[in-house]
């Protein structure tokens, strides 16, 4: 039996953040992955002459985030690529313009005045608030939670005049934010179209934040991604955590987390070895620690894991052209991102087929054009590109996944005519082959749970005291089941690092026990509402 500090169950890359911190602490700590690569959903592979990220692609969080930039991971081989032309919205296939949004916040709003004259100026004030506040803000979100020590600045940035339109602000939906700032449709429509990288709804509260703050990362710092692939970040992580001196160890699943009373004691793999630990940190799904690797589990966490909601189900299509997608709208030529199948009215009909359980008739989709954004990605010429779209909850088949391809293809030709012609490496990515790949993407979701309101903060992954701590002792998830949520940010795997060094003081003890009690209260607790 092998004994170490630190067990990490997963090579994600909040699990190596969270064994890099550790291990820079002077602890022995091992990570166990199930793949055989690290990175988890940041990963990619080659595809005849095409380099295709297999899940996540574009990473400004990353590049904001502060507990990433503290790493220094260009030091380790990561560089990163970005264009521009950062992001396009195409709503109607006879629009031969489009709306863009530029690297340049003053080209940007250029373009929104030309549509709307005003917009321009209501589009650098939200620049410029975002400005005032992000350092804050970011530290507040990925630092900690709760977010005590971050929130004296955040308030002084925000200023007390304007905290409680700032909370009103954080709830609105993206719908209503956009249409009390905005008279013209092309602002309108880049809020909403980066809304939806999560899955809130556009007329739900939360969605307005989260798009401008998708917004305003693409006005910071871009949609940028790895030079050669998007896994050449979790290379970089698991470079930075070997140098710190972690092990890791791929193709090497942990089939169950050991616990003795109410103290985590270590985990057992799939070949028989048990390891020993005084911490284990899961950067795994919510279901799968408490429905897998844990015995147990008290009868309040099981309830209330009944009604945990994952995202949406995501089916992908990742092409390699021949040549760049015959766009007929300019805004999408050149450009990194393309959002594409609707304007902000018509996502709102499209979100509300998905929550009524029906197969959109017509896509809304999130488009990379990777070698726009990086060349290294296929020969020149040519393009690696991705399309993803949603299925409603509870449609995951693959007969649900072939019929939103094929409507998903129709959309690409009202808006890219000719495109089928170019296509010469396909490889199409369903909810089960999504789960098959990574067990941590459930029913084919990728962020971990829905990132609505009813799932965030303390209610995230269910009803508690949020953050990285569980019930047993010494044992923490670190993984987007957690506050923040989905990502490439690393905020899960720091806060679980931290969690799990500030319970090894005096005072982390202290207010540990208070915690326990409080969450056994809760946890032993069936829900009556």
């Amino acid at each position: 039996m092998t004994h170490y500090d630190a067990v990490i169950v997963g090579a994600g890359h909040h699990g190596l953040v969270a064994a890099i911190e550790l291990a820079e602490q002077g602890w022995q700590v091992v990570v166990l992955e199930e793949r055989d690569v690290v990175g988890g959903a940041v990963a990619h592979r080659q595809v005849g002459d095409f380099v295709m990220d297999e899940f996540s692609a574009c990473h400004p969080l990353a590049l904001a985030s502060p507990v990433l930039k503290g790493l220094e991971l260009e030091r380790y081989g990561l560089q990163w690529a970005r264009t521009d032309r950062v992001v396009a919205h195409l709503a109607d296939p006879s629009d031969t313009h489009g709306d863009l949004l530029s690297a340049d916040p003053a080209v940007t709003a250029e373009h929104l005045d030309a549509g709307h004259t005003g917009d321009g100026h209501q589009w650098r004030r939200l620049v410029e608030a975002y400005d005032s506040v992000k350092g804050p803000l970011l530290d507040a979100l990925l630092l900690q939670w709760p977010p005590i020590r971050s929130l004296p600045a955040l308030v002084r940035a925000v200023g007390g005049s304007q905290l409680l339109d700032f909370a009103r602000f954080a709830l609105l939906p993206v719908e209503q934010l956009s249409r009390e700032r905005f008279g013209g449709s092309a602002a309108r429509n880049l809020l909403s179209g980066n809304a939806m990288h999560a899955d809130i709804p556009p007329d739900a509260p939360g969605s307005g934040i989260y798009g401008w703050i998708m917004t305003m990362l693409a006005q910071d710092v871009g949609f940028p991604s790895p030079r050669g692939g998007t896994g050449g970040l979790a290379q970089a992580l698991a470079a930075r955590a070997q140098a710190s001196g972690v092990q890791i160890r791929t193709g090497d699943r942990v089939t169950r987390i050991e616990t003795s009373g109410d103290r985590v004691q270590g985990v057992q793999t799939a070949s028989g070895e048990a390891l020993r630990a005084r911490v284990v940190i899961a950067d795994t799904s919510a279901p799968m620690l408490y429905g897998e690797l844990l015995d147990d589990v008290p009868a309040g966490i099981r309830a209330r894991m009944d009604r945990f909601t994952w995202d949406l189900p995501t089916v992908k299509l990742n092409l390699g052209l021949s040549a760049p997608m015959p766009w007929t709208a300019a805004a999408a030529r050149g450009t990194g991102v393309v959002h594409v199948g609707g304007d902000h009215r018509e996502l709102v009909t499209w979100s509300a087929e998905l929550s009524a359980g029906r197969i959109p008739h017509h896509p809304f989709a999130l488009i990379g054009q990777m070698t726009t954004i990086d060349p290294s990605r296929s020969p020149a010429g040519t393009e690696a590109l991705w399309l993803y779209t949603h299925l409603p909850r509870g449609l995951e088949d693959e007969d649900a996944a072939a019929e939103l391809i094929g409507r998903s293809e129709q959309m690409l030709d009202r808006f890219a005519p000719g495109w089928r012609d170019l296509v010469v490496e396909r490889w199409d990515q369903t909810p089960r082959s999504l789960a098959q790949a990574d067990a941590n993407l459930g029913r084919g979701a990728v962020g971990g749970g829905t990132m609505q309101l009813f799932q965030q903060a303390m209610w995230r992954p269910v009803t508690g005291l949020g953050g990285p701590r569980t019930y047993v002792r010494g044992l923490y998830l670190g993984s987007a089941a957690i506050h923040p949520g989905g990502g490439v940010h690393g905020g899960a795997g720091h806060m679980a690092a931290h969690a799990a060094l500030r319970d090894r003081g005096v005072v982390g003890r202290g207010a540990g026990l208070v915690g326990r009690r409080l969450r056994r209260i809760i946890d032993n607790t069936t829900p009556r509402f």
